[in-house]
């Protein structure tokens, strides 16, 4: 049923703007404002606080449809819904999660997540962003880049060092009402290959000062286990959007082979191009199954690290070859952009970049392999 309302509405409302989107680097708000009408925006939040409590297998599905659609608004929803809401959900004390839930399962606030940094990315035990106590608050001074609705979110949750000598133990995270806070700054907006509609921004932080009442968890030094709790969960979306990005171009491949003729046959009547396509499915569906088999183990309690590292690894080398393949089989209309194909490939490019690169989901998996954790 899920399945069944997300992908006529992405058909309907969000796959008709997307080379808009794309083209004019424009951030999908009206489509975001629509979903948060849908209530996926608060997919992944309890109903208590106003959201819609999804299973994580149905949360896949949605980001896979949306991905389908619109790559770019599909990533805007994805960042609130998993890096936004999950510290909240899983760690906010119960009176943060009075004050910022139904706003952000409402749409209200639209929500980001802050640990990049100019020298901490895959080294994220690297933050230098430092958040002092200050009596009842916190100043928090530094910058992060590359951040996913940075520019236009209202809660971002940042990650601060408040004792650099602890190196990972001393990493905590902050719950920032960013439209509301002096000292928060906006930076460099990144202009970058894919993704164009979404927003990828700096934020800086000046003498930020925040009350006391916003560390995730009420309690220092969470920051780190709390980061990798999120990525873990995070990198099922990621697969889902590489599926959805892949079975998008594939879709596209299908209709071209039955409308384009060469030597006088369409040419869905050559092998070599049957063979491409057979390919192309299996590796989609082998992607799809990784992701659901990650989602179901979340969804019962099992531990599912391995499994989304495999998920995230396996998706994000499929959509790269399979929008390759895709370009391949429309030749020269392929490389121009009146065929959504090529937009296909340069959003395929960032699922095997953020939230864990490839390099990095081989290194989780094979800790898990060998049961020294990471």
């Amino acid at each position: 049923m899920i399945k069944g309302v997300i992908t006529e509405f992405a058909n309907n409302e969000i796959k008709p703007y997307a080379a808009d989107v794309d083209e004019q680097q424009k951030f999908p708000e009206e489509q975001i404002k629509k979903l948060s009408e849908l209530g996926i925006m608060g997919m992944s939040i309890p109903k208590k606080y106003g959201g819609a409590e999804l299973d994580n297998v149905s949360q896949t599905i949605i980001m896979e449809e949306l991905s389908r659609a619109c790559n770019a608004t599909a990533v805007t929803m994805g960042a609130h819904a998993s890096l936004a809401c999950y510290p909240m959900v899983n760690h906010g004390t119960d009176e943060q999660k009075e004050r910022f839930l139904p706003k952000l399962a409402s749409g209200e606030y639209l929500g980001a997540f802050a640990l990049t940094e100019p020298n901490a990315g895959s080294d994220a035990v690297n933050v230098q962003t430092t958040a002092v106590r200050d009596g009842d608050d916190y100043i928090i001074n530094g910058n992060k880049i590359f951040i996913t609705n940075g520019g236009k979110a209202d809660l971002i949750n940042i990650v601060a060092t408040t004792d650099r000598s602890a190196k990972h133990h001393g990493l905590s995270i902050f719950a920032v009402d960013a439209k509301k806070t002096k000292g928060f700054l906006l930076g460099k907006k990144e202009d970058k290959l894919g993704l164009r509609g979404s927003n990828t921004q700096e934020i800086v932080f000046q003498d930020m000062r925040i009350p006391k009442e916003n560390l995730i968890g009420g309690e220092e030094g969470k920051g780190f286990k709390i980061a990798m709790e999120v990525f873990n969960s995070g990198r099922i979306g990621i697969g889902a959007q590489g599926v959805g990005i892949a079975q998008a171009a594939f879709d596209e491949c299908i209709i071209y082979a039955k409308e384009r003729e060469q030597f006088g046959k369409k040419i869905y009547s050559f092998q070599a191009l049957q063979f491409m396509l057979s390919d192309m499915a299996t590796m989609i569906e082998a992607a799809r199954l990784l992701c659901f088999k990650a989602a179901y183990l979340k969804d019962q309690g099992k531990k599912y690290i391995k499994e989304a590292a495999m998920a995230k690894l396996y998706a994000s080398d499929t959509a790269m070859d399979v929008t390759r393949k895709a370009i391949q089989i429309h030749g020269g209309y392929g490389y121009i952009r009146d065929y959504p194909v090529e937009r296909f490939y340069r959003d395929a490019k960032i699922t095997e970049i953020y939230e864990g690169t490839s390099e990095i989901q081989r290194l989780v998996i094979a800790a898990e392999l060998l049961g020294r954790g990471f």
